[in-house]
């Protein structure tokens, strides 16, 4: 099944009726008959963005209370490392209103992405809260890299790739590099694929922008010894040099 197509009929309603769970005053009718039967002729994308816009409809206008409830409708978080985009998909018109609305209370957001990312990518999420609040995002990113949750470490690298897939380009690791090299530095040895997968991909969209910044942040790893995992994601990260 195509992402896209789990965002069907039967996905709003179900939609509705969690979050008419966690949010008393949501207006179910005014959601629902936004959607159903119009999303069919729709990319993927443009479904997330008619689902945020109706919810944006449906919801009172206080964006910190209504992330309050979506606190309590996000479920158990992933067992495994991997599979947010098999198990967590619902979560992501969620994730796409934080997206929209999350410097409104950035600190609330921040919280919400690290509970969100537990059960589905908040990647998106956190972009736009990089661009208003650098600093103040990147020294929380910093101790999640010490995380013992996967996601939430994996969430502090791929949040700040310069070239993020289905995302504008944001240079905050240049930027803020001193921060940026902290965060990976702080993930090269990690254990999980899934995190090392992410670090190197950091490497690999720097080695686009500012090559030499790449080629520092790896001299400095050499200089504390080397380890399987940064060997991996080194290789990763220079998969298209020649």
């Amino acid at each position: 099944m195509k992402h896209k197509d789990h965002y069907n009929d039967d996905y709003i309603l179900e939609l509705s009726q969690k979050i008419r769970y966690g949010m008393a005053d949501f207006d179910e009718k005014i959601f629902s008959c936004s959607l159903v039967g119009k999303l069919e002729d729709k990319e993927l994308f443009a479904r997330l963005d008619c689902i945020a816009d109706a919810m944006e409809k449906s919801m009172a206008g206080d964006y910190s209370k209504n992330v309050e409830a979506f606190f309590n409708i996000l479920g158990p978080e992933l067992e495994q490392s991997e599979g947010m985009f098999n198990l967590g998909w619902w979560l992501w018109p969620i994730g796409r209103y934080v997206e929209r609305h999350g410097n409104e209370n950035w600190r609330l957001s921040l919280s919400f992405l690290k509970e969100l990312t537990k059960r589905f990518t908040g990647e998106y999420a956190i972009r736009p809260l990089l661009r208003e609040h650098p600093k103040e995002v990147m020294d929380e990113l910093i101790k999640w890299t010490l995380d013992e949750n996967v996601h939430v470490r994996r969430l502090a690298s791929e949040g700040v790739r310069t070239r993020l897939p289905w995302s504008q380009k944001l240079l905050v690791a240049l930027d803020e590099f001193e921060r940026y090299t902290i965060i990976l530095t702080n993930l090269k040895d990690d254990p999980e694929k899934f995190v090392q997968k992410s670090v190197g991909n950091n490497l690999n969209d720097l080695y686009k922008d500012a090559p030499e910044k790449a080629d520092f942040i790896i001299s400095q790893w050499k200089k504390s010894g080397q380890s399987k995992a940064q060997d991996w994601i080194v290789k990763h990260g220079r998969r298209n040099q020649k």
